[in-house]
C-alpha cells in the first residue's frame, strides 16, 4: 500500500511535497513526476502531514487516518493581526467559576484543537485526565493541602509559603482549585524527557482556544507540584501504568467577564 495516495491526474507535479518533508523521503519518479515514498524509507516519515497541508492542489494525502481528512476553506481560519493581538492580550486566569458544569462535548471539542498542538518529532506523547466531577476537583485540592502539610519544616521552597494557604483551606477558603469544577491533566510516558515540553504546548493550546467556547481555565500549580511527587495523590489520579502527570489546569464556565486589559512589563527584545 502506497504511503501517500496521489491523484496523477490532477497532480502538477510542482515538488513542494518534496521541499516541504521533514524527513526527506519524498521523491518525484523520474518519468511521471508523481511524489512517491520508497518501501524502505516508509519508516521514516513522522507523520507531520506537511506533504499533505502544503500540497497547492491537494491532491496529495498521507495515507494514514484518511477518513479524518479534513477539508481547509479558503477563507477560515484566517485571523487579522489586531484581532490575536486582543483575542490574546484579553486571556485571564480565572479564579471565580459559575456552579455550571461544562458540557463534555464542549471540552472534547476543545481537546480535539489542542491534540494539534506541536510536539517534538511529532511523537504526540500527551494524553488526557479529565477530572469532570467537582466533589473529586475537591478530593484532589484537599490531598495536594496534605502534600503541603508534609513541607512544612523543611528545606523544600514553600516551606514557609504553605502554612497560610493551609490556614486558608481550613477556614473553608478554596486556595487549591479556587472553586473549579474541573480539572485537566497532561499525561506522558515516564522516560520520554521531551515530553514534558510536548505536554505545556498542549495545555496551552487548550488555555488558549477555551475562551472561545466561553470555558475560563487557570494554571493549576500547587496540584501539579503535589501530583508530581505526593503518592496518595497519585493513586487518586490512577493513571495508566507508566505514565506520568505533567502539569494540570483548572476550568469552568466563568463567573465574571473580562473588561480590559492590564499593562504589562515594558517589552525587552536583543538582537545581535
Amino acid at each position: 500500500m502506497a504511503h501517500i495516495i496521489v491523484d496523477e491526474d490532477r497532480c502538477t507535479g510542482c515538488g513542494l511535497c518534496v521541499k516541504m518533508c521533514s524527513s526527506g523521503i519524498i521523491s518525484l519518479a523520474d518519468e511521471s513526476n508523481i511524489p512517491q515514498v520508497q518501501d524502505e524509507n516508509v519508516s521514516h516519515c513522522f507523520y507531520c502531514g506537511h506533504c499533505e497541508a502544503f500540497c497547492p492542489s491537494q491532491v496529495l494525502i498521507l495515507n494514514f487516518l484518511t477518513d479524518e481528512k479534513i477539508t481547509l476553506p479558503s477563507d477560515v481560519g484566517n485571523i487579522s493581526p489586531e484581532d490575536v493581538a486582543f483575542y490574546l492580550k484579553k486571556r485571564r486566569s480565572v479564579r471565580h467559576f459559575s456552579e455550571e458544569p461544562v458540557p463534555k462535548e464542549k471540552i472534547l471539542e476543545v481537546l480535539d484543537i489542542a491534540r494539534y498542538a506541536a510536539s517534538g518529532g511529532n511523537g504526540q506523547p500527551v494524553q488526557w485526565l479529565v477530572i469532570y466531577d467537582p466533589e473529586e476537583v475537591k478530593k484532589i485540592a484537599g490531598l495536594t493541602i496534605e502534600w503541603m502539610k508534609h513541607l512544612i519544616n523543611t528545606d523544600h521552597p514553600m516551606s514557609g509559603y504553605v502554612p497560610m494557604l493551609i490556614s486558608a483551606w481550613e477556614q473553608g477558603i478554596d486556595v487549591i482549585c479556587r472553586g473549579a469544577p474541573h480539572l485537566l491533566f497532561a499525561h506522558i510516558p515516564e522516560n520520554n524527557q521531551i515530553a514534558p515540553i510536548d505536554a505545556t504546548i498542549a495545555l496551552t493550546h487548550f488555555d488558549i482556544a477555551a475562551p472561545a467556547f466561553g470555558i475560563g481555565t487557570c494554571w493549576a500549580g500547587f496540584v501539579a507540584a503535589a501530583a508530581m511527587s505526593y503518592e496518595p495523590l497519585q493513586k487518586e489520579l490512577d493513571l495508566p501504568a507508566g505514565r506520568k502527570s505533567a502539569y494540570a489546569m483548572m476550568f469552568g464556565n466563568p463567573q465574571y467577564k473580562v473588561y480590559g486589559i492590564p499593562r504589562r512589563k515594558p517589552l525587552e527584545v536583543t538582537w545581535k
